[in-house]
């Protein structure tokens, strides 16, 4: 697990490799990921947009923005925490991603950026 706190909002990732839906004969590893954003500040939040890097050892880099996660722009109140899953697959086996959320803080919609840590995407068989 990958973890990382930037104004009081923590950002944690578990990635897993997911061979069932990959298929290295034909260049794509297919991964999960989890995300969790836990709010240790004083204040309520909303997660509007996020931005990702992604590079695959191949060489290549993609850059990914989006409104929300996974459909939704969550409110996380003070001490609450979101999670999500999603995936992301590259032509290799292995690569990382990283990236931020653009949130803004409900009592006066100021906006801030969190940092999510990069975190490795390694098919299993990789490490052996």
């Amino acid at each position: 697990m990958t973890t990382q706190i930037t104004e009081g909002i923590k950002i944690s990732v578990e990635c897993v490799f997911q061979p069932e839906y990959s298929n290295p004969e034909r260049d794509h590893f297919m991964f999960a990921y989890l995300i969790s954003i836990e709010n240790l500040s004083d204040t309520s939040i909303q997660l509007m947009s996020r931005y990702w890097n992604i590079f695959d050892s191949i060489g290549d880099h993609n850059e990914v923005y989006g409104d929300g996660v996974v459909g939704e722009q969550p409110i996380i109140e003070p001490g609450q925490m979101h999670q999500y899953t999603s995936g992301c697959n590259l032509k290799s086996e292995m690569g990382y991603m990283e990236g931020y959320f653009n949130m803004i803080k409900l009592i006066d919609a100021s906006s801030f950026k969190v940092d999510i840590p990069r975190f490795n995407l390694i098919a299993n068989y990789v490490l052996n």
